[in-house]
């Protein structure tokens, strides 16, 4: 066995689930009862730790919180969460107003801010929030001590983002050089996916099919966003110093097997198996300011620890094999 740091998954959707009718839960026009998203979630959290992610920062809904805490108080077995409880997105909103969400989340428990300042893939990915309501929402979460994920799909959007102060990049499938590179100047984290999510979608596609924008127009635009966020993602890797870290933004269908997106990184994106296994584990900690606490095995650090069948270093789809999983000095998973 190989003994590794507990993963960290920096953009994972543990609300998100497929109800009895096989559909994905919009909130829309379907008969869940109240309890059903909540042990939903339960159980996308679970099977996200026996997976061998021992964190994750979901960006977001409110109900993240609840989850997060019961967790912690060891209530139910889970990832350590860290939430935005809800992102910003409205673009018709003023500066001021923007800060003042800022000001709510934070007072609300939100452990991050999540801002929408482009379209979805699924729509185009044109930038939506403009360069001042960017700099408002950024300069105030900094002001106010916390960090700022950003959902940025076309240069335009990331450049904006940047530029404002922001501290992670999500996504970016149309991100060109020149954005890279300034991501990589002003020390900016980026997570971008290469597979697993767009996969999922398109596998589930009758779980999804006839909600918002998952639509005929939708499916096609995440099919053809494959090769392009893999040509994008080996961009990436060749920017110099440029911190690319690991989430998924894992779906319903998606819990569990987070690890495949670490897989596609490797196997179709080109990242060395160590460099993938970094971006999740001591870099990821990095990212979400928990560096000090996360991601590395040393002492005085959480103990978070993850053994897998095989050596990851050398074959990245031994992260499949997952047969023991410790949080916090907990153990979770005990496989023989």
């Amino acid at each position: 066995l190989t003994l590794i740091p507990g993963l960290i998954d920096a953009h994972a959707h543990l609300t998100w689930y497929f109800n009895r009718q096989g559909r994905y839960h919009s909130g829309r026009n379907d008969n869940d009862t109240p309890v059903e998203p909540m042990l939903s979630a339960a159980g996308n959290a679970y099977a996200t730790l026996m997976a061998g992610f021992t964190t994750i920062q979901s960006p977001g809904s409110p109900e993240d919180k609840d989850l997060r805490d019961w967790i912690a108080l060891g209530q139910i077995p889970g990832p350590r969460v860290l939430t935005s409880l809800g992102p910003i997105q409205n673009v018709n909103l003023t500066p001021d107003s923007l800060r003042a969400i800022v000001r709510r989340r934070k007072a609300e428990g939100a452990d991050v801010i999540k801002i929408f300042a482009s379209a979805s893939i699924r729509d185009g990915g044109a930038q939506t929030l403009k360069d001042e309501q960017l700099e408002a929402i950024c300069g105030e979460a900094k002001a106010q001590g916390m960090r700022t994920m950003v959902h940025a799909h076309s240069s335009e959007s990331i450049k904006a983002s940047v530029l404002a102060g922001c501290n992670q990049i999500e996504h970016g499938v149309f991100a060109n050089d020149e954005v890279l590179k300034l991501m990589a100047d002003r020390g900016v984290y980026f997570d971008p996916q290469v597979c697993l999510v767009f996969r999922n979608y398109l596998d589930n596609r009758e779980k999804y099919e006839g909600i918002g924008n998952y639509n005929e127009a939708g499916f096609a635009a995440m099919e053809k966003a494959i090769p392009l966020a893999t040509e994008m993602f080996k961009r990436a890797l060749k920017t110099p110093k440029l911190k690319v870290i690991f989430g998924t933004d894992a779906v319903a269908g998606a819990h569990g097997r987070n690890a495949e997106e670490l897989v596609c990184r490797v196997q179709a994106g080109g990242q060395s198996p160590l460099d993938a296994i970094t971006s999740a584990t001591s870099l990821g900690a990095e990212a979400l300011g928990m560096g000090d606490q996360l991601g590395t095995i040393a002492p005085g650090m959480q103990a978070d620890l993850v053994a897998v069948q095989g050596d990851p270093s050398k074959d990245i789809t031994a992260l499949r094999r997952v047969v023991f999983v410790m949080k916090g000095g907990k153990v979770f998973r005990n496989a023989k």
